[in-house]
């Protein structure tokens, strides 16, 4: 792992980005916290926002369907097999 400033960060982020791909830890020290920088993996998918709001519109409305009775929602682990 390693720890390096914001600062030092600016200056060199090639170097950094690059160690953080061949899969160094690297860690960003600020006055405002730490943070850990990590390549994206080609499985991951970045979330649009618009994708994510329509989401979870979708998935509240379910919600309130159930409550009213008109659906039926599907258990934790049936939800969790769908995976």
């Amino acid at each position: 792992m390693m720890i390096v400033s914001t600062r030092d960060f600016r200056t060199n982020q090639t170097k950094y980005l690059n160690l953080a791909k061949s899969g160094v830890d690297i860690v960003l020290r600020s006055r405002t916290g730490k943070f850990k920088i990590s390549p994206i993996a080609d499985n991951d998918q970045p979330v649009k926002k618009s994708t994510f709001k329509t989401e979870l519109r979708h998935a509240l409305q379910e919600i309130v369907d159930a409550r009213k009775g008109k659906v039926q929602l599907q258990s934790a682990e049936d939800l969790l097999n769908e995976l």
